[in-house]
C-alpha cells in the first residue's frame, strides 16, 4: 500500500472516529403515536434503554431536559440502563434514576446487564439485590417476571430473559409459552405494554398478547446505512430487520429503542441516541 493510501486510510479513519464521538452525545427524541380502543385516557410514555452509565452533560441534565420537554406521564425503562463487565457500575444510573423518580412514575425492566448480577453472582455477589433496592426504596418499580398496573386502561409487563436469549450468533428461541411460563397471561381488556429487552421475539411477544412491545439491546444496530439499517447487533448478527424503529404485524407494535449509550463496541455512526416518546390516545 502506497504512503497516497495510508494517508487517505488514516484520514479516514480519524473522520469517522470523530464523528463517532460526536454522534455519541447528540440525543434524538422521536415522537410516535400509537391509538387504541383499549386506552380510556390520552398519555404520554417516555422510554429509555440501554443507558450503559453514560452522561449526556453533567448529571445527564440534557437527558433529563429532553424527557421534561416531552412532559410524560409515565417513564418505562427498558434496560441495560447500568454496565457489568467484570464489575457492576451503577452509580451514573442510579444518580439518573433517583432524578426521574423525583418528577415521574418509573417502571424498569431488565436487561441481559442487569441479570448478568444474578447469572454471575460469584463475579457480582449481591450487587444486583443492592442495585435493584436502591431502586426500590426511591419508588420505582421493578419488573422480574411480573406486571404493573397504571391508571385504568394500562398494563406493564417486564420479562426477564435467560442467558441464553442473549447468546452470540445462534441466540435461543423464546416461544409464547415460555413469555407465559415467566410473567403469567397478558391482559386482555387494559392496553398491554411488554418490557422484552431483545427484539427478537416480537412474533411471541404479540401472540401472548403484547400491544406494545418495547425492546432494545441493539444499540440501532452500532452503523446505520441508508436502505440497509442496522450493521451489527451486539451478538454479531448482520443486517437485522429489527435493529431499531418501528414495527406493525396483527394490529400489534413493537419499538425498538436505539439505546442511549454504548459498552464494548463504543462506535456509533449515523446512529444517535434516542429518547423515544410514546403519545398514546383513545381510538
Amino acid at each position: 500500500m502506497g504512503v497516497t493510501a495510508v494517508a487517505f486510510c488514516a484520514a479516514l479513519g480519524a473522520g469517522l472516529y470523530l464523528r463517532s464521538e460526536y454522534e455519541k452525545e447528540q440525543l434524538s427524541v422521536e415522537r410516535t403515536v400509537l391509538k387504541s380502543a383499549k386506552i380510556r385516557t390520552d398519555r404520554t410514555i417516555v422510554f429509555l434503554s440501554d443507558l450503559h452509565e453514560h452522561r449526556f452533560g453533567d448529571g445527564n441534565e440534557r437527558l433529563l431536559a429532553a424527557v421534561a420537554e416531552a412532559a410524560p406521564d409515565l417513564v418505562l425503562v427498558g434496560g441495560d440502563m447500568i454496565t457489568s463487565k467484570g464489575r457492576a457500575d451503577t452509580a451514573v444510573s442510579l444518580e439518573l434514576m433517583e432524578k426521574l423518580a423525583e418528577r415521574y412514575p418509573v417502571i424498569c425492566g431488565n436487561g441481559n446487564h442487569e441479570n448478568r448480577l444474578l447469572w454471575e453472582r460469584k463475579v457480582y455477589g449481591e450487587a444486583y439485590e443492592a442495585y435493584v433496592g436502591s431502586l426500590k426504596k426511591l419508588g420505582i418499580k421493578i419488573l422480574d417476571n411480573r406486571t404493573e398496573l397504571y391508571g385504568q386502561d394500562i398494563a406493564v409487563t417486564g420479562i426477564d430473559l435467560e442467558a441464553g436469549v442473549y447468546r452470540k450468533f445462534r441466540p435461543d428461541d423464546l416461544t409464547e409459552k415460555e413469555i407465559e411460563q415467566k410473567v403469567g397471561e397478558a391482559s386482555k381488556e387494559r392496553f398491554q405494554i411488554l418490557l422484552c429487552h431483545s427484539p427478537l421475539y416480537f412474533p411471541s411477544c404479540r401472540s401472548w398478547g403484547a400491544d406494545l412491545t418495547l425492546s432494545g439491546h441493539f444499540h440501532g444496530g452500532t452503523i446505520r446505512l441508508p436502505y440497509l439499517g442496522g450493521v451489527m447487533t451486539p451478538q454479531y448478527q448482520f443486517f437485522l430487520p429489527y435493529c431499531a424503529g418501528e414495527f406493525r404485524s396483527d394490529g400489534k407494535d413493537m419499538i425498538v429503542s436505539r439505546g442511549l449509550g454504548t459498552h464494548s463496541v463504543n462506535i456509533r455512526l449515523n446512529n444517535k441516541p434516542q429518547v423515544v416518546v410514546v403519545d398514546l390516545k383513545r381510538k
